[in-house]
């Protein structure tokens, strides 16, 4: 039996259901689902989601020119573009592009080469 955990709507939903006769503490909780509501549509990017994204496609213009697969230090070695962003960073920004099939990681000898 797999136990889920509820959520805050879920809770304001049932509680709607138990105070039906308090008018008071049913709007109460209207107003708090409609805040949860405008907090769920706010879903815009940050600023660091942002350079991230031209940092990803970055790495993707190095990865291609480079053309054969390389260590996330070589890479920076490679570029000077690279070089500017920590070892951390990188591979971070390498592990999205991965998940999203946009880059392929092999690994060799516990040592992980990136390429396109």
């Amino acid at each position: 039996m797999e136990k889920t955990k509820k959520t805050k709507r879920d809770y304001f939903n049932e509680l709607k259901g138990l105070v039906v006769e308090n008018e008071e503490l049913t709007n109460f909780i209207n107003h708090e689902l409609e805040l949860l509501d405008r907090k769920s549509s706010k879903s815009t990017e940050t600023k660091t989601q942002i350079e991230n994204k031209a940092i990803m496609e970055t790495i993707k213009v190095a990865l291609t020119e480079i053309g054969k697969p390389v260590t996330i230090t070589e890479l920076q070695d490679l570029n000077t573009e690279m070089a500017k962003y920590s070892n951390q960073k990188l591979s971070a920004l390498l592990k999205k592009l991965v998940e999203s099939n946009e880059v392929v990681k092999t690994v060799d000898k516990k040592k992980s080469y990136f390429s396109i």
